[in-house]
């Protein structure tokens, strides 16, 4: 037996997607948002911003675009912002801070929050779950009690009771949503939103 029969087999990671579809995605959900695509990124797929990059910058620009097409339950002044809480996913929340700086949805500014798994989901409007949230499930009952739509990046995202999910089709990032728990949440989305998602569950 040689001594390294007894180590343990390491993970493989999943494989990532291809650079142009993202880069293609990208600039189409950038060009929706008024934002430039970076130099780097348009020089070509060989480009210095990544795969990752690149697919976390699609993510936010999402993240950015869902907050115009949800009808959140009234406040105290319309004009306060929109809070928008990131768990398990720092490099995210820090591309939707760059995103939104300087820009508002329906006149609202956008604060963005770094979580950690535990923290309470009062006074957001959106919660964002990670890959790296240890406990989801937790973490969307909370959101749900507190009428905040949640979205996440899990195969099973819906089944755990987020509002919206992304997934990967056809190396491409898309979206699908669970109606049934943007009731349990009382948010009303809109029918463009509807429209474009790969996916939407209706009832049980």
């Amino acid at each position: 037996m040689t001594p390294y029969a007894n180590r343990p087999v390491p993970k493989r990671r999943p494989a990532m997607p291809p650079l142009r579809p993202l880069l293609a995605a990208l600039a189409a959900m950038l060009a929706l948002t008024g934002t430039a695509l970076p130099v780097a990124a348009a020089g070509g797929p060989q480009a210095a911003l990544g795969v990752a990059n690149l697919e976390r910058g699609v993510k936010a620009a999402y993240l950015f675009k869902f907050l115009g097409y949800v009808e959140f339950a009234s406040g105290a002044d319309p004009a306060a912002p929109l809070v928008v809480g990131v768990m398990g996913a720092d490099d995210v929340a820090a591309e939707v801070t760059r995103l939104t700086t300087g820009r508002t949805v329906n006149g609202r500014p956008i604060v963005v929050r770094t979580l950690r798994d535990g923290d309470p989901s009062t006074g957001l409007h959106m919660l964002f779950l990670g890959a790296a949230t240890e406990r989801p499930v937790q973490a969307l009952r909370g959101a749900a009690q507190n009428g905040v739509l949640t979205v996440t990046e899990d195969e099973n995202g819906l089944q755990q009771g987020a509002i919206i999910n992304f997934r990967l089709v056809e190396d491409r990032i898309r979206f699908e949503v669970s109606l049934p728990a943007a009731e349990r949440s009382n948010l009303k989305l809109s029918s463009r939103l509807l429209s474009v998602a790969y996916h939407v569950q209706k009832g049980n």
